[in-house]
């Protein structure tokens, strides 16, 4: 005989309760319209608030209608889970009074494109036991910033909390770099945000890089000092740069971040933020403008600069030395050269 159990419906005559009987299929359908709240997953909590028992539940997966996601979780449909789906699933295994996403997850919940991530980070403080299922990376913390979970739909961290986390649990510098970049691009959160939360959120890893890396999103395109350029030129014996130097152009004066006036090569430090909005058109005009003048333009990004400076300086040593600049050199010092007839006093 086919399982059921009691429902409620109202009798026609009096408008007294009176039991019906509801079949697995009604209840699944019960379910599944419910379930639409949690992205078609639901926990063994919520099943019980419904009504349904956990021998009801596997009944459904035996029928096919269901499948089972963990020891807490059931997808109320036999395909594969959605994100968020995956999300609620990572929070209920982990346990959900103790369990929020957190790190890249977290940001992906609050709109992150462009990131591929398969597996979903949760975080739950250290006094809490880490129960394993796959998909699913669970991150201890030492203590919880004030407030810094939100409630309402998926429990997860705020954005600004989950970049930097993002970046300490990220698997390279170039990884940590490009979500803390992401986040603020995409307007998840602002420059303001990430340094209060850097100053707060104590990671394990890479906390000096992070910090640096933060400092450089928030300074913007003055991130990186043309100093530091300049020692980076002397630790290699290369000739001093002229620093924020100053042309006229067509459309006004042109600074300039770093000029090698005499090889004809200018050196532009584009900011952390030097392609957001329109920040990037400015450039691209003083850069086209520089080349129509007749010198050459490398660019060097700041992230990369914090990621690998030595690849930058590779490539201003080979222009340096290049045929094209060593001419210019030469052209640039035959023109002070005073001929040998004019020089000193006569008689």
């Amino acid at each position: 005989m086919p399982e059921q159990s009691e429902a409620v419906r109202r009798d026609d005559e009096g408008g007294q309760p009176t039991p019906t009987r509801e079949g697995p299929l009604d209840r699944h359908r019960r379910v599944l319209a419910a379930a639409e709240d949690w992205d078609f997953v639901i926990s063994h909590r919520i099943l019980r608030s419904l009504g349904v028992s956990r021998q009801q539940a596997a009944r459904q997966v035996l029928a096919g209608r269901w499948t089972r996601c963990g020891t807490q979780t059931f997808a109320v449909h036999t395909g594969p889970l959605g994100f968020r789906a995956r999300c609620w699933r990572g929070v209920w295994e982990t346990g959900e009074r103790i369990a929020a996403v957190d790190g890249v997850s977290s940001l992906q919940l609050a709109g992150l494109k462009g990131w591929d991530e398969e597996d979903i980070f949760v975080s739950v403080v250290h006094r809490h036991d880490r129960t394993h299922r796959d998909g699913v990376r669970v991150r201890k913390l030492a203590r919880r910033v004030p407030n810094e979970v939100i409630s309402s739909g998926v429990p997860r961290t705020r954005p600004a909390v989950a970049a930097i986390r993002s970046a300490h649990w990220a698997v390279s510098d170039r990884a940590a770099a490009t979500l803390l970049a992401m986040a603020v691009q995409q307007r998840l959160v602002t420059p303001e945000q990430l340094v209060q939360a850097q100053q707060v959120v104590k990671g394990r890893t890479r906390r000096a890089f992070i910090k640096q890396i933060v400092s450089d999103i928030a300074a913007g395109a003055h991130s990186l000092n043309e100093l530091d350029f300049a020692a980076a030129c002397r630790v290699r014996g290369l000739p001093e740069p002229t620093r924020q130097a100053v042309r006229e152009g067509p459309r006004g004066r042109v600074y300039l971040d770093v000029l090698f006036e005499e090889y004809g090569l200018v050196v532009e430090i584009d900011g952390a933020g030097h392609l957001w909005g329109l920040n990037g058109v400015a450039d691209a005009l003083r850069a086209n403008q520089v080349v129509i003048d007749g010198d050459r333009v490398l660019r060097i990004n700041v992230l990369g600069w914090r990621l690998d400076a030595d690849a930058f300086m590779d490539q201003v040593t080979a222009a340096l030395r290049s045929e094209w600049a060593l001419d210019n050199l030469a052209r640039r010092q035959a023109s002070l050269e005073v001929p040998s007839d004019e020089v000193g006093p006569t008689g």
